[in-house]
């Protein structure tokens, strides 16, 4: 696509018209995937009292005839172009999810024709596509769900291959699971300086260092409430996640006695899996590592994001891909063999040469894992504030992310997890590689919401599975660490929650 074109798609404004319908979340989520910063105007009604102007519209309308049961009529005009198709349906036996499952179908390939622009995973605008492959392979073939990816979803062959795939290795995890399982994560929203591209309620440890000694006394309290609740339910521990933030910009005492607080008050006797985020590289020194290496089945995560120097200084970062190399040798000098390695595809600054030099690093390090994410612009990251140049709609970042997955293929690395965010350069995915026999367990967890998830610190959310149904509720931690300090008695209370929730089918 050439840049004029490129540009048109990133701004303006669009009206669009629901009739019969209430269509508005999944339409406006796939309307985002060809404009993701126009502005949308909806209007929604049970009469068909349009008067279409010339401006910008999308027109979608579901007439019932007694004749011919159902109409589905799409109507585009997008700067100059207009499109329109109709479809019928048996009215008698068409369910909402089958209406909206064709409309959206319809509107993508108008879009489509209109922009130029062909989304990878077709009207699929969900976080978790591998779940949603699991779901429609339930009682049927893999060629049955990889046609219906194809046929309904309108995904490329490629993508329904690698969440084939990745579904082929959750698979095998998400059967570990028991009905009393429960993974713990432990939020520490402290970083040594924000990224341009972050969106997440974290603080510059520069502005936030008097926190942190009321945060942590506070967290450890939480930490002891919520392990007397798991062990009166016998809840059974399988994964724990430390992250943020950047967990390492702690002190090597103050981390220490944080993962001590976890190990002594939860039953560990049966988790398989305790990562700790080492985010950046600069965070980190022989004293932490070595410490972190005295814990058992420890899962330390790395992330240089780039190996290019001049883009980390524009991302932000204040580490060096010196720093990074440096990390991973302490790392592997101190016993720690199950390393994960954070990289980002398009990266403002950044190229497809140097992405590929990063990729080849990357691989010369042989951690066990290695997470391709897409960059996501996010509305409150600095990116956006500082309207940084983003290319959108390229096919640079889709080069980027066929070149890391042949690559990490040919190395011997499988994908074993994957998801999706809003607002995802070329709308593309965030995949985990795994090496070997190795997945990693809290990710998939995490991501398949297999079981309870227990959390605990600022910003942390609660998920509660309900083991016999796909019922999940949600207990929500306060966002700044600020906040969680001055009204830690309110999260104390809502962690009751928790018991009253496993009360209901125990």
């Amino acid at each position: 696509m050439n840049a004029e074109c490129t540009q048109s798609l990133n701004k303006g404004k669009i009206k669009i018209f629901l009739i019969n319908n209430d269509f508005l979340y999944e339409i406006e989520n796939l309307v985002r995937l060809f404009l993701p910063y126009y502005k949308i105007d909806f209007w929604e009604s049970d009469t068909d009292t349009v008067s279409l102007s010339d401006e910008n519209y999308i027109y979608i309308k579901v007439d019932k005839t007694q004749a011919l049961g159902l109409i589905l009529i799409v109507r585009v005009y997008l700067n100059g172009i207009k499109k329109e198709s109709k479809l019928a349906l048996d009215g008698d036996n068409t369910f909402d999810r089958d209406i909206e499952l064709e409309i959206s179908g319809m509107l993508f390939k108008i879009l489509s024709e209109i922009t130029k622009v062909h989304p990878k995973w077709g009207i699929i605008t969900g976080v978790r596509p591998v779940k949603l492959f699991r779901s429609v392979l339930k009682g049927h073939t893999v060629k049955y769900c990889t046609d219906y990816f194809k046929n309904k979803f309108l995904a490329d062959p490629q993508k329904i291959e690698l969440a084939a795939k990745v579904n082929s290795y959750e698979q095998k995890v998400i059967e570990l699971s028991k009905k009393n399982s429960f993974s713990l994560y432990v939020s520490i929203p402290f970083c040594p300086s924000r990224c341009a591209y972050c969106s997440f309620v974290s603080q510059s440890v520069e502005k936030s260092i008097k926190l942190i000694p009321d945060y942590l006394n506070l967290l450890t309290k939480e930490i002891k409430y919520t392990a007397k609740i798991a062990e009166d339910l016998s809840l059974r521990l399988e994964t724990i996640y430390i992250g943020g933030g950047t967990p390492t910009v702690l002190s090597c005492d103050d981390l220490r006695s944080l993962i001590n607080v976890i190990v002594e008050n939860f039953d560990t006797s049966s988790c398989r899996e305790f990562t700790v985020e080492a985010g950046r590289p600069d965070t980190l020194d022989k004293e932490k590592i070595d410490m972190l290496s005295s814990f058992e089945n420890i899962r330390v995560s790395i992330n240089p994001q780039t190996f290019n120097d001049s883009v980390l200084q524009i991302i932000g970062r204040k580490h060096t891909a010196n720093d990074t190399f440096r990390a991973v040798e302490l790392a592997k000098n101190a016993g720690i063999s199950n390393i994960n390695m954070d990289l980002i595809a398009g990266l403002p600054g950044d190229s497809y040469r140097s992405f590929c030099d990063t990729i080849k690093k990357t691989i010369a390090l042989n951690p066990s894992f290695v997470t391709i994410h897409t960059l996501a612009v996010k509305r409150a990251s600095n990116i956006v504030k500082n309207r940084t140049d983003i290319p959108q709609n390229s096919l640079s970042v889709e080069k980027m992310l066929e070149k890391a997955y042949s690559s990490l293929s040919s190395a011997g690395y499988h994908p074993y997890y994957l998801y999706r965010q809003s607002k995802m350069v070329d709308n593309m995915e965030n995949t985990g590689w795994a090496k070997g026999n190795l997945n990693g367990l809290y990710n998939i967890y995490i991501m398949d919401e297999t079981h309870t998830i227990l959390a605990c610190g600022a910003g942390a959310v609660t998920k509660l599975k309900n083991p016999f149904n796909f019922q999940i509720k949600r207990i929500f931690n306060f966002k700044f660490a600020y906040e969680y300090i001055s009204r830690f008695n309110e999260i104390i209370e809502r962690k009751g929650q928790v018991t009253n929730f496993y009360e209901e089918f125990q």
